[in-house]
């Protein structure tokens, strides 16, 4: 286990009913493969029996198993920098443990490396998921390419291969909040992408709430590029110009033609919109203020309870 070919990433959080299916194909899928692998389960203060089962599971299989268990709950994508920091492989691959994405593409991504790809995406052939889902998958990598410029089909799908010069360059990053997909992609020099399996969830429900989506595509758009900030002081100089020529035409209409006291509502509706546009924009501040505000803190991003592994002197 010093250092296997490949580093399988599973972060865990209340997968209790799903992780037998899971060890059922995962384990298979990576002995056909004939290459030396570990893999990493990051329990991620999971409130179920999960804790208990990846340990079962890393006794029944010591050799290539390795349990990361944090003291509460992080988020998955702080437990997929866990697994990246703890990972010893060549090639790392990283995999949602509700069996959404087939554990046995991960072949597919690793035969795609061999062709010299030192990032494969991966793209969800059908995907299987409610239709506001879909709707706001298309919109935000629509919105994505265009502020960072980063080009991922489809950035939802969890099943994705690394090379090490990645992951260590990932590593060499200390940011609070980041969206690793994309930070990785950053850092490729030939990335590309393959079509991938998806199927529904095996058990349970999804961790992802509407929320949560928001606030991963907001950890996108501001760790990246800070075109969401030039994009509303191009919106400000416009309004600015127009309320000038409104204030003007105002003005030059109460001298010719009088007052008027019908426009008092269309004043409402300017000074209410003018409004929304100033609040969106301190919040838009506010975003960049907080990542700013969590990175000078220095805290750590997550802290781990125990570190389940065979030793090397076994």
């Amino acid at each position: 286990m010093n250092s296997p070919e490949v580093s399988v990433i599973v972060p865990v959080y209340n997968e209790e009913q799903g992780l037998q299916a899971l060890f059922d194909r995962l384990y298979p899928a990576l002995d056909k493969l004939g290459k030396s692998y570990e893999i990493i389960f990051v329990n991620d203060g999971s409130r179920d029996s999960s804790a208990a089962i990846l340990r079962e599971q890393f006794q029944l299989r010591p050799d290539v198993t390795r349990v990361i268990l944090f003291n509460g709950n992080y988020g998955q994508h702080r437990a997929i920098m866990a697994g990246f920091e703890h990972c010893r492989g060549n090639r790392i691959v990283t995999l949602d443990a509700d069996l959404q994405n087939p554990p046995e593409d991960i072949g597919n991504l690793l035969a795609k490396m061999d062709e010299g790809h030192d990032y494969v995406g991966s793209i969800r052939r059908q995907r299987h998921d409610i239709w506001w889902r879909h709707a706001a998958s298309r919109a935000m990598n629509r919105l994505r390419e265009r502020i960072t410029r980063i080009r991922m089909t489809d950035q939802g799908c969890m099943l994705r291969a690394y090379s090490r010069e990645i992951i260590d360059a990932v590593n060499s990053c200390r940011e609070v909040n980041t969206f690793i997909p994309a930070l990785a992609y950053s850092f490729a020099h030939h990335p590309t992408e393959i079509v991938v399996g998806h199927e529904e969830r095996a058990a349970g429900e999804s961790k992802y709430s509407l929320y949560s989506l928001i606030r991963l595509n907001f950890d996108l758009m501001t760790g990246f590029s800070i075109m969401p900030l030039q994009i509303f002081s191009m919106i400000g100089i416009a309004v600015s110009i127009l309320s000038a020529f409104f204030v003007v035409l105002l003005v030059a209409r109460r001298l010719i033609v009088g007052p008027e006291a019908e426009g008092l509502f269309t004043l409402f509706a300017i000074a209410f919109f003018l409004i929304g546009i100033a609040l969106f924009g301190i919040g838009l501040l506010g975003e960049y203020v907080g990542r700013i505000y969590q990175e000078v803190r220095h805290r750590p991003r997550y802290l781990i309870q125990a570190v389940l592994e065979k030793s090397d002197q076994e």
